[in-house]
């Protein structure tokens, strides 16, 4: 395809998504949130030009999942230069509103709609002495300007396959924007092949995937939570996250017909019409919420969920429920530690399974659904033996059974999981070392 009618069809693209997101604001919380946090470009740009500093770093991520990715590699690069100012910038609602109050950026903002206008104002605004780029968003006003400036751009964490507009027919004006990368660091092999198939002289080299690094660090982290300590009890635990409306029908009959069990719900979507619909799914539920607001001396809780006297009794379940429903955002990543089998939500959709490494860094077996294969870790660790995958509600019901009830294997697939995650850190050291040794940040 000509790149002078690939960057028409970018631009069109550009414009008709955002006309589509002004039509459906009105009934769309996430796209009201998009259009706001892109009102007030010329204060931003504003604020940014007003800061004098000799070294800038500006980190870009798709959302929350690219963001914690990036974290790793930002908070050594703040730790080992400690006068840099950061900036972060997201494309979406969920991670902005999840990160814009994270305290290791000086600035936080939504990236401004790609254009060459928007591009060449927030760049000479913002400064960067260094770009780094989180797995994959593909902006080419934005690139082609950091090219043109000779501003030092990486992409980390980056995976590619080959149905990729990269490394098709039409995919020029991707290729393209490839090129505009000082440094490629892929996930794996594959990918670095697939980079090289196309001819084009760009730097690339395998580090692996951050998320290992960041997940292993979250898991060391010592975090209480005593309301979730004391539901759980002495009891077998399931705690399934990031769960979507079909993988919670998949789950509602064991747990009904197993009050022995503790369940930890975490649903992706936390709106009140999806939390009143899990709730009447499984009969003796509650929600985090109801927790907090009841908890009372018979939980050897305080309301704000301070232990009392740990040497008092705990109560077997709280309130009668043997299921809790998380209805906020933000703990799931520590939950898993309580879960003797995990279950991953995502796999039953067309989007895919979600992060099965929260759950795995923890040493637990990991059940999810049949849609996993663009995801290289879960396809890793059903692999290694750490995951298991489920087609239908008897298989996850058998899955867990046999799970409780054959310890040798349940330890098995613990250390599966375990030694997988432990066995792929290491990725951002690779990529600090390479930042070092460039002199990418020297004050």
């Amino acid at each position: 395809m000509n790149k002078g009618f690939g960057i028409f069809v970018y631009s069109l693209s550009l414009w008709m998504y955002k006309t589509a997101i002004r039509i459906v604001s009105p009934w769309n919380e996430k796209a009201r949130l998009w259009l706001k946090g892109r009102t007030d470009l010329r204060l931003q740009l504003a604020r940014l030009d007003q800061v004098n500093t000799c070294e800038s770093l500006w980190m870009h991520c798709a959302s929350l999942g690219e963001f914690e990715q990036g974290r790793p590699i930002l908070e050594r690069l703040r730790t080992n230069y400690p006068r840099i100012r950061v900036l972060v910038t997201f494309f979406s609602p969920s991670g902005y509103e999840s990160a814009k109050k994270y305290g290791q950026a000086d600035d936080i903002y939504y990236l401004p709609i790609d254009s060459k206008k928007n591009a060449k104002a927030f760049i000479e605004a913002c400064n960067p002495s260094l770009v780094i780029w989180v797995k994959y968003e593909y902006w080419y006003y934005y690139l082609s300007e950091l090219k043109r400036k000779g501003i030092p751009t990486l992409l980390v964490s980056a995976i590619f396959l080959p149905g990729q507009p990269f490394f098709r027919w039409y995919g020029g004006l991707h290729r393209s924007m490839l090129g505009c990368f000082t440094q490629l660091f892929v996930q794996n092999a594959e990918s670095e092949r697939l980079v090289s198939s196309i001819g084009l002289n760009i730097n690339t080299s395998i580090s692996g995937d951050t998320r290992f690094d960041r997940v292993a660090e979250i898991a060391g982290q010592s975090v209480d939570l005593p309301l979730i300590t004391t539901f759980c009890g002495q009891a077998r635990v399931i705690v399934a996250g990031s769960t979507w409306q079909e993988d919670e029908e998949l789950l509602d009959h064991y747990a009904n017909t197993h009050p022995e069990l503790r369940f930890i719900i975490a649903p992706h979507e936390i709106d009140t019409t999806h939390i009143n619909e899990v709730s009447a799914l499984f009969q003796n539920s509650i929600c985090y919420s109801e927790l907090e607001e009841k908890a009372d001396p018979g939980t050897n809780l305080s309301r704000e969920g301070v232990p009392k006297d740990r040497s008092a009794p705990t109560k077997k379940g709280l309130h009668g429920s043997n299921v809790l429903i998380i209805n906020n955002m933000g703990m799931l990543s520590q939950l898993y530690r309580y879960a003797t089998i995990a279950y991953l939500g995502g796999g039953f959709g067309d989007g895919g399974v979600h992060n099965v490494l929260e759950a795995a860094v923890y040493g637990k077996p990991v059940l999810f659904g049949p849609v996993f294969d663009k995801y290289i870790e879960a396809v890793e660790l059903v692999e290694c033996g750490g995951g298991l995958v489920v087609d239908s509600a008897l298989e996850v019901e058998s899955t867990f059974t046999r799970l409780f009830e054959n310890q040798q294997e349940y330890k098995t697939r613990c250390e599966a999981s375990r030694n997988y995650v432990v066995g792929k850190k290491g990725a951002t050291e690779k990529i600090i070392r390479y930042i070092q040794e460039n002199r990418l940040l020297t004050n």
